[in-house]
Parts: structure tokens; C-alpha cells; sequence
């Protein structure tokens, strides 16, 4: 037996040696900012075209019914990046930025988890919201931090919208690819693709659009003619059974309302923008998936494409986010690669809260303590799986949604209440908070509502909403809300 100790343990060493590093999967994490349901396989517009993104989602799982945690960027970005919830870590504005927060100061963020776990880690484009980290920083969080991507804007605005925002724009710009954001991001991504190395990777590609300004070449605009242009489906008395305090959470915002963009003739030319920008976007994810196919490293690299939150486009007479209703909470989210079963579509709610632990388990490292979300795994092995848990997104202290795979609850901090049979109604257009055949579903949806509902974090800032100095008084970005100044 002495004699053969010494044989097992080198025939074990070189058989680790022959695994080695590529033995671990390699991560390719796909950010992209706004974007809704409207592609190809959730079927959200029946013009949209991604067949990047449909042909990702063909050889993965598509989870149908996946939410963020906060439909605006810092929040949901802080949620995806700690594991962690909005109402425990009180990120709820686009300020502060979450290591400026003391409870996550020293927070094992996603990136470093496979850092310190042996992976190359690298980062294009917006991953952490714009200005959370300062560029001192961001080595600690990637250890290779490329070009953010920023946009360059054309010499005048294409829309004079009410807000007077540079960004609040769209229309054909730049006349090249090159030109954009997302182009030099994509970019950025293939070259580290094509890297030499034994390590494995976690490599972040964050895309900018379909984010405002909806700005893409022309091409991607004459693909669909102005005049041929599908408009989402609004109900005209849409608000008469929402609760007033719906309403606060986009109190005063550079988003313009629908009325607006009626009045303007602006509407048609805004959806034609933002289908437009979806598809020059999936056409830089064409080229990131592509250039994956090339490296000889497809078969071990895990795959995930994640939306931060959705974006309204006149439903509920609104545009952009800011809600708790499905346009605004609904993103897309695949997982595709090893131990993923191809052609898979997952019908349970789940949570961008989920991807922390789930790359964890995948991936083989240990989770951080404190995660809140729950492994998708089941669910990459067998989309059918059954999932006890709903999906929540919060809005500033004190608003939540609770959505399940055939219901939609949402509780407002001045107690009003909203509910939607999802399956009948999908455009949520009758609130049935109020019908008496629906106490008991109210009350089972109640229990999901977070048991901690943390007050906005020090410095907190932009899209805050806080109760004013008297009872039923509210505060917008500080200014006390007047319900008389309601814009339609």
C-alpha cells in the first residue's frame, strides 16, 4: 500500500493537470439597458426582430416570465451585481452608488466572487451603473475595465421634447456602425474573447441600447418604414381604476407622457426608434456570439442575457420606466451552455436575483453570504420544474409587486392595491384590487411582500419618492407632490 500512495496521488494530479482550468466554465455575461419584451421569442411586438437573441435563446432556456428588481438602472444593476434586494440595501435612485452604501462597502459583488475564485475578469460597456463606480474603483471590481461606450450625439436634437434632455432623443444617427456605443463595445468583447489564456473567463458585455437616446444608423430604420409602424395596445380610460398614488412613482420625469407624444405626432416615430435600436443592438450581440463560435470556447462557456428592466412605449399612457405594471418589470433572460438544456422555455416567475446563485452553483464557487435570490438550475435542467417562489420589484420604499405565474399584486406605500389576472388580461387593463371574489388571492399574494422595507440609503438621489411632513403628503426628488399638477 505504501508503494502505491504515491502512484494514486500522481495519477490524481495529472488527471487534475489534463481537467486544469478549462475544466471550469467560462462566463459570458450580456447586459442590455431597457429593453423590454419586445424581441422576437417573447413575442412582445409582432415587428420585432432579434434573431441573435431568438437563435441564443433557441440553444438555452428562455425564461419567459423573468422580472428585475427595480425598474430603473443603479437599483436594478446594485440588486443583480450584490444578490441582494432593493428594500435590504436601500439603493432605490440612481444615486448613491452601492459601494458609497455601508452595508455594501464590503459586499462580494458577482465579478469578484469569480475573481477570487481564478477567473480572468473583464468588463465593456455598463455592467455597474453610470457613475456608481469612480474609476479608482473599478479595478476591484473587473480586473480589466474597457471602454464604457459612451454615445456621441448628433449637432441638434431630432425631437424637441418638453424635457429639453440631450439624451431624451431618437432618430438615424451616426450614418456608420462605428460610430456607436454599442459597435465599440462589441468590439471591445471579441478582443477579449480572442484572448490567449488558461484561466477561464467572466467576461461582462453591457450594450447601451435600446437606452434613450434611440439612436442607430439608418439602415436599421429603413428596415421598417414609418408608415407600416405597429402601435402597442392602450386603453384609452386605462387610469380610471389605478390608484392616484400610481402615479408618484413617475411623478416628474424627462420620459415624455403619451398625450404628449400624440399631440406632437411623435409616438409612431419613437416605437419605430426603439424597434429600430433593438435590432442595431441585436446585431452587435450577432457579432459577440459570433466571434464566441470562432474561439473554440462555445462548449464550456456559459451564456446569459439579461435586461436591467422593461420600458413603456404608451401603455399606460407613459414612456420609459419607473412602474410596477409588466412593461416596465418584464425583461428578457437566457442561459445557454453546459449543464443547460437547449430549446427550453420556463413559464415560472423568476428574478434577475436569481442569476447571482445560480452562476455560483454552475460554476462550482462558493456563494457569498447574503444572496436572496434562488438557483435557476432546476429549471436549466427541466424548464418545467415547479418554483415556490414569485418574483418581487420594488419602487422606492414601500411599493412592491408581486408577480406569479398568473398574477400580478401590487401594494403602494399608501397602502392602495392593484391586481391583474395576468393569463386573462395581459395588458393589465381591470384592476380587480377590488373585487370581492379575489380576498383569498389577495391575501396569498400578501405573504410575499418583503418583511423588510429599508429606508432610502444615505446620499440617495434622482427618482426618490418620500413621504412629505404631513400624513398623505408626499415628496418628489424633495418638492412636495401636488396631485392638482398631474400631468396626463
Amino acid at each position: 500500500m505504501l508503494r502505491i500512495a504515491p502512484l494514486l496521488i500522481l495519477l490524481a494530479a495529472t488527471t487534475l493537470a489534463a481537467e486544469g482550468p478549462s475544466a471550469r466554465p467560462n462566463v459570458l455575461f450580456i447586459a442590455v439597458d431597457d429593453l423590454n419584451d419586445w424581441v422576437g421569442c417573447l413575442k412582445g411586438h409582432p415587428q420585432a426582430q432579434t434573431p441573435n437573441l431568438d437563435k441564443l435563446a433557441a440553444r438555452g432556456v428562455l425564461f419567459a416570465n423573468a422580472h428585475c428588481q427595480a425598474p430603473l438602472c443603479n437599483p436594478s444593476r446594485t440588486s443583480v451585481l450584490t444578490g441582494r434586494r432593493p428594500s435590504t440595501t436601500g439603493v432605490y435612485g440612481l444615486a448613491p452608488g452601492l459601494r458609497s452604501v455601508d452595508s455594501l462597502r464590503d459586499a462580494v459583488t458577482l465579478p469578484q466572487a469569480f475573481a477570487r475564485g481564478g477567473w480572468r475578469t473583464f468588463c465593456a460597456g455598463k455592467i455597474f451603473h453610470d457613475g456608481a463606480l469612480p474609476p479608482p474603483l473599478r479595478a476591484k471590481e473587473f480586473q480589466t475595465w474597457e471602454e464604457n461606450g459612451s454615445q456621441k450625439m448628433p449637432p441638434k436634437k431630432f425631437v424637441d421634447t418638453p424635457a429639453k434632455m440631450a439624451a431624451m432623443d431618437w432618430g438615424p444617427f451616426p450614418a456608420q456602425a462605428e460610430g456607436t456605443a454599442d459597435w465599440k463595445i462589441a468590439t471591445a468583447t471579441i478582443a477579449a474573447l480572442g484572448e490567449k489564456t488558461d484561466q477561464p473567463f467572466f467576461i461582462a458585455c453591457g450594450f447601451r441600447l435600446p437606452h434613450v437616446p434611440c439612436f442607430a444608423p439608418p439602415e436599421w430604420f429603413d428596415r421598417l418604414p414609418a408608415d407600416s409602424v405597429t402601435l402597442p395596445a392602450v386603453k384609452k380610460d386605462d387610469r380610471a381604476d389605478i390608484p392616484p398614488f400610481a402615479w408618484y412613482l413617475h411623478w416628474k420625469l424627462p420620459e415624455p407622457r403619451l398625450s404628449w407624444l400624440e399631440k406632437a405626432g411623435e409616438w409612431r416615430s419613437l416605437v419605430r426608434s426603439y424597434l429600430a435600436t433593438t435590432s442595431f443592438m441585436d446585431s452587435q450581440l450577432g457579432r459577440v456570439l459570433d466571434a464566441l463560435d470562432a474561439s473554440g470556447k462555445k462548449e464550456n462557456t456559459l451564456v446569459v442575457l439579461w435586461s436591467d428592466h422593461g420600458w413603456h412605449l404608451g401603455e399606460k399612457g407613459i414612456t420609459g420606466k419607473n412602474t410596477l405594471w409588466e412593461r416596465s418589470t418584464h425583461v428578457p433572460l437566457v442561459i445557454a451552455g453546459p449543464k443547460v438544456k437547449p430549446g427550453g422555455r420556463c413559464a415560472q416567475s423568476v428574478e434577475l436575483l436569481d442569476l447571482f446563485p445560480t452562476l455560483m452553483e454552475l460554476t462550482g464557487l462558493p456563494a457569498p453570504a447574503g444572496l436572496e435570490g434562488h438557483s435557476l438550475t432546476p429549471q436549466l435542467k427541466d424548464p418545467a420544474a415547479p418554483r415556490e417562489w414569485p418574483a418581487i420589484t420594488t419602487a422606492n420604499p414601500g411599493n412592491h409587486t408581486i408577480r406569479t405565474k398568473n398574477w400580478r399584486y401590487i401594494h403602494y406605500a399608501d397602502g392602495a392595491e392593484e391586481l391583474y389576472d395576468e393569463a386573462a388580461d395581459p395588458n393589465e387593463w381591470t384592476n380587480l384590487a377590488k373585487d370581492p371574489a379575489r380576498t383569498e388571492t389577495l391575501a396569498s399574494l400578501r405573504t410575499h411582500l418583503p418583511k423588510s422595507d429599508a429606508p432610502h440609503a444615505p446620499g440617495s438621489a434622482s427618482r426618490i419618492l418620500q413621504p412629505g411632513p404631513e400624513k398623505g403628503q408626499w415628496l418628489w426628488e424633495g418638492k412636495l407632490i401636488d396631485p392638482a399638477e398631474l400631468e396626463d
